[in-house]
């Protein structure tokens, strides 16, 4: 099914985002409907860097809007002639710059995705937290018994003030009545007295029982405030923490919102109440009178619960993120970035009337060389209920931007702690006030603390700063987090790493990929659980080879490239060389499996098993694939379309079950391209051939991540081709210079050195091919062919036999 129409199925909900993404500027959500067919079809990517494609791009777009028009003319619907010849002005202004229209299209899709990966992902979390959800169903049960047993109290103090004032209205009649009887019979006069101080008394009595209901329903607010700013708000904050890196936890607000306008309801109640006992102790008083002992605390008590209430109802919702970053929480200097509060108590008279004003921490930490920042753009809005899709009281700041201030300078006080510039921590503060019905109070809301950078180069070692704060920190405002940085226990970290995958592909990490990245930390123990991993072993300013940078550089290949197979389970990926060669020795031979490279930032490898004359299985490992290579040719058609020559100068495909024991084509068939054969567009470069094979397991390499991350052993070292070619033996050998070269009958009178390359590529020739050509022309075009246009030579089976 086409994008645009998958999203326009989705819900209200993700309805809401798409609104919001074509709120932008740069392409009308009107041009994406009426187009949307041909927009999906195009390579916006590659225009984006190829200036003529870009062109004819552009120009077939402002054709394409000629003819919406047409249409529009011939249905005489007016005001779509109207847009749509705006719009096409509006496209001139790319004439001379049409990579920028297509980057901007580009944009526009990616985001799409990401709002259809987002709705898809909101499915999975209903099915993987069952439990979860049915322990937060009771929680919340219990919660919405309070919360119903609160207002049945409310209403029944409503209706015991009424009472209260009915009985005081009438001693009241009685007692002006008497007065104008004037009545002269004294023991007449005594029975009255009597009767009114019987009156007095019994008022008395109900005025204390109506403050001692007051006292209790304030107790029991008291509690469920308790409950909902201690316990409820404080888990909808951590899981919000999580939910920024990946985590897939529920951060919905409605419900929040429920409770917090429900208890400020009652308590904005409770203040009507306690007026009431003001106004009706101003008609009638006496000695020991309890509304004047006890109201003024009570007053007092129901303040502060409402101000406390109030205080913790202005959150941020949407946390400050950048249209193209890697994630949330990351910003860039002058770069526009959005960020969303709300207020959790909603009344409809403030819509439109509370004002929200941004700014940056004032009082930064004394650390030397600490940047402060401006923030940008419009810093003022209005809550109000229609920016959101529930109806909440929302602020929706889209345009902001942060703009270093000039250094100040050192100073009395100054610590000497050494920050890097992406373990800088900042806040964003949001303030405003809250008035009504005479009672008027200071709101401030808070952003998660955020890493301000200033080139997209820092946006990987910034990323790895907000995961690694918000995995550990229950501290949401701890700018201070990197001065003493604390080590992640295992469980938690291998959790956050499977958050990774999980938000990016909607496919998480199982225990055994979680075990060998383990393995790969800590070598091996018995139990991982008691392992910790350091922040300086996990991400390190401007070192190569950390592991967040090996991890994240698999995590964007699979993303960009792998993205189906690994949501299909179809790649094992993080398996150690030893566990892989347990595995695949006792299958038959052909099965082979998909891992990711220890050695090569971002790469995938394939081992496969063969059989040597005696019957005896051995694994052979192909060089790793790269976005360089991936980006030419889908993975599942390398698969499918790779060779190898073998003994008898026969061109075979090597791969035929995937682990455990899948067909190929039954695994991969799917994202075949139906084309076959010469015609297929692959196969131009899967036709080429390994001329030169080692008989023997070369050069021993270590990968820079298999030692040195753990105090320790170290892992497995990685033998073969760039650390990448299979084990064929126990212990590895050192390369032998025996090479059998290769001869084909139309090469013979070609002097070519086997000892010039370890391998040497050269493509499928016919007969006829060959004997158009003159030997020098031969050579020539067999020089272009090795040009840099074609693959690099692995992926044409680059392995040692």
């Amino acid at each position: 099914m086409a994008q645009w129409d998958r999203l326009r199925q989705l819900s209200a909900t993700y309805w809401q985002q798409l609104h919001e993404l074509y709120d932008r500027d740069g392409l009308p959500m009107d041009v994406r409907h009426y187009l949307s067919a041909w927009i999906e079809k195009q390579e916006w990517e590659r225009a984006a860097r190829d200036y003529g494609l870009a062109m004819v791009l552009y120009q077939v777009l402002l054709e394409n809007l000629d003819i919406q028009h047409s249409r529009f003319v011939q249905e005489e619907s007016f005001l779509q002639q109207h847009n749509i010849r705006r719009y096409k002005q509006s496209f001139q202004r790319y004439q001379d710059e049409p990579c920028a229209l297509a980057s901007t299209i580009h944009w526009f899709l990616e985001k799409e995705k990401e709002i259809l990966n987002s709705a898809e992902l909101s499915e999975q979390v209903q099915l993987l937290q069952v439990e979860q959800e049915a322990m937060e169903t009771t929680c919340q049960q219990e919660l919405e018994r309070k919360m119903a047993g609160l207002r049945n109290d409310v209403q029944c103090l409503e209706h015991a003030i009424i009472c209260l004032e009915e009985q005081q209205d009438e001693f009241d009649f009685k007692y002006q009545t008497h007065k104008m009887e004037a009545v002269t019979d004294e023991a007449q006069k005594n029975e009255r007295i009597k009767m009114f101080q019987s009156l007095v008394n019994k008022l008395n009595e109900y005025r204390k029982s109506t403050l001692a209901d007051l006292n209790k329903l304030l107790d029991r607010a008291e509690d469920l405030i308790n409950l909902l700013v201690r316990k409820e708000l404080v888990d909808w904050q951590r899981r919000q923490q999580k939910s920024c890196i990946g985590a897939p936890d529920n951060v919905c607000l409605d419900q929040l919102e429920k409770w917090f306008t429900c208890m400020a309801m009652c308590l904005f109640q409770v203040r009507e109440f306690l007026n009431k006992l003001d106004e009706l102790m101003g008609k009638m008083s006496y000695e020991n009178d309890p509304i004047k002992a006890q109201k003024p605390a009570l007053n007092k008590r129901t303040d502060a619960l409402l101000k406390d209430l109030l205080k913790s109802s202005f959150v941020v919702e949407t946390q400050p993120s950048m249209p193209q970053g890697k994630g949330p929480l990351v910003l860039r200097t002058n770069v526009q970035f959005s960020v969303k509060t709300r207020l959790l108590v909603k009344f409809a008279e403030l819509n439109h009337s509370m004002k929200v004003n941004v700014s940056m921490s004032r009082e930064a930490p004394q650390i030397k060389g600490y940047r402060r920042f401006n923030v940008l753009g419009t810093a003022t809005k209005d809550l109000n209920m229609a920016e959101s899709l529930s109806g909440g009281m929302v602020a929706d700041f889209r345009h902001l931007s942060l703009r270093e201030q000039k250094s100040g300078g050192g100073g009395k006080g100054i610590s000497e702690i050494s920050l890097s510039v992406t373990e800088e921590l900042h806040i964003i503060y949001f303030n405003t006030v809250f008035d009504l019905k005479g009672f008027s109070v200071e709101l401030q809301a808070s952003s998660l603390p955020v890493v301000i950078i200033s080139n997209s180069s820092q946006q990987q070692s910034a990323w790895a700063s907000i995961l690694w704060f918000n995995m550990l920190s229950l501290d949401p405002k701890d700018v201070m987090f990197f001065a003493t940085v604390p080590a992640a226990p295992w469980p938690q970290f291998g959790e956050m790493l499977s958050w990774q995958f999980l938000s990016a592909t909607k496919r998480g990490l199982d225990d055994d990929q979680r075990k060998m990245i383990a393995h790969k930390l800590f070598g091996k123990q018995q139990n991982y659980d008691i392992c910790q991993v350091t922040w300086s072993k996990f991400s390190k300013e401007n070192g190569p080879d950390t592991f967040w940078v090996w991890f994240d550089g698999i995590l964007a290949m699979v993303k960009s490239y792998l993205e189906n197979i690994w949501r299909e389970g179809l790649i094992m990926g993080f398996v150690s060389r030893g566990k892989e060669k347990l595995l695949l020795k006792k299958k038959k031979r052909g099965t082979f499996l998909l891992r990711f490279s220890e050695s090569v930032v971002g790469g995938i490898t394939f081992s496969w098993v063969e059989m040597d004359s005696t019957g005896e299985p051995y694994i052979k490992t192909v060089q790793p694939f790269t976005k360089t290579d991936l980006c030419q040719i889908p993975f599942h058609e390398i698969i499918r379309n790779f060779q190898i020559l073998e003994a008898e100068n026969i061109p075979e495909n090597p791969l035929l079950f995937l682990y455990p024991d899948t067909p190929k084509d039954k695994a991969f068939g799917k994202w075949y391209t139906d084309k076959t054969g010469a015609d297929n567009p692959y196969m131009k470069y899967i036709k080429t051939k390994l001329m030169f094979v080692s008989k023997e397991n070369s050069l021993e390499a270590r990968s820079p991540m298999s030692c040195d991350m753990t105090q320790g052993d170290c892992l497995e070292p990685m033998n073969g081709l760039y650390g990448e070619a299979a084990e064929q033996e126990d212990e590895p050998r050192l390369l032998q210079s025996q090479l059998e070269t290769f001869q084909d009958p139309m090469l013979s009178s070609s002097s070519l050195d086997p000892l010039d390359n370890n391998y040497l590529l050269y493509p499928n020739l016919t007969d006829s091919d060959f004997i158009q050509q003159q030997p020098d022309q031969f050579l020539a075009d067999f020089n272009n062919l090795l040009a840099p246009s074609l693959l690099p030579a692995q992926i044409c089976g680059g392995i040692f036999q």
